[in-house]
């Protein structure tokens, strides 16, 4: 049974590694503070950003429930951990998600059949793993790009929603008419509908998404929080914010999720820049450099805007 999640900020959370690469548990406390003292509305937690294809299932499990144990009721948590392909293995993913106590197991599109299936198919398959979960579960839905990109049409969404099962869908089809395709397809519902990108955020927010969710987010989820609560009241601050968050999100094609941590290093929190997907790989000094300037320009824009932000230094 969906319930219904709230519009804001969702962002996708990142994992904290230690030096020799074994999760930092430690590193999630601050990590989770600073995402809550910054404006967020919930928290996304085992997903693509978290390198949750590089983590085992313990990893997976107790990165939910150390998540939730740390927000501890002030903003919700939904996490996915969904990465098998066979779909006995990945039932014991979702249920030992949902054991963890989030407020949301999220399925990924693509685990429900092959490149190119028919939508038939893939309902079948979808419709056969749903029948074997919990009746009282809520469930969501992330259109991840890795191993390839599964992109929900509106009337996959629809029928989502007839269903009731569903109240979170994270879309990554960086496409404002599609997106608002599926926020008409779920209005009548509890499914809401996420953006992921920031190009196309306010257009998305205009025709009735909930809000973003997506991997800025780990950089500067103040400022993505302040577009969603006043796009509405302060257009043309709105505009002007929308330009700056499109452009500087040109830096998710920097060495992320390194890049992420870095910038999180800036704003004081304990996290190395140690990365699974990225083994042994760091940012090059220029890059070092735009990090630093986009900091910078971040909390200029905060306070422009009148957003409370954490010091402005430099980390390690």
């Amino acid at each position: 049974m969906s319930h219904t999640i709230p519009g804001g900020v969702w962002p996708t959370m990142i994992t904290p590694f230690r030096n020799d690469l074994s999760v930092d548990y430690d590193a999630l406390g601050p990590m989770v503070e600073w995402y809550i003292a910054h404006g967020v509305s919930g928290l996304f937690a085992v997903c693509q950003s978290s390198e949750m294809f590089y983590l085992t299932l313990d990893e997976r499990v107790r990165l939910a429930r150390e998540t939730v144990r740390i927000a501890a009721g002030r903003v919700p948590v939904i996490a996915s951990g969904h990465i098998s392909e066979d779909p006995e293995q990945g039932l014991e993913e979702v249920a030992a998600i949902l054991e963890t106590g989030v407020d949301t197991a999220v399925l990924l599109t693509n685990r429900f059949g092959a490149p190119g299936d028919r939508t038939e198919t893939w309902r079948s398959s979808l419709e056969r793993f749903v029948a074997r979960l919990p009746e009282e579960a809520s469930l969501g839905f992330y259109e991840c790009p890795y191993p390839y990109s599964r992109i929900l049409t509106a009337d996959d969404v629809a029928w989502l929603s007839d269903t009731g099962r569903f109240s979170f869908l994270k879309d990554t089809s960086c496409n404002t008419e599609v997106v608002c395709s599926k926020v008409k397809a779920a209005e009548q519902s509890d499914f809401r509908v996420f953006n992921a990108n920031a190009a196309t955020l306010l257009e998305t927010l205009r025709c009735g998404a909930a809000g973003y969710s997506g991997v800025m987010a780990n950089m500067h989820p103040e400022l993505y929080a302040w577009l969603v609560a006043n796009w509405q009241q302060l257009p043309a601050e709105a505009a002007a914010l929308q330009d700056f968050l499109g452009t500087t999100a040109i830096l998710e094609k920097q060495l992320y999720p390194v890049n992420a941590k870095r910038y999180m290093q800036l704003e004081g929190i304990p996290i190395t820049r140690k990365s699974r997907v990225h083994t042994g790989r760091d940012l090059g000094y220029w890059q070092f450099e735009e990090l630093l300037q986009f900091h910078r320009l971040s909390h200029r824009q905060a306070a422009t805007l009148g957003v409370p932000q954490s010091p402005d230094r430099k980390g390690t």
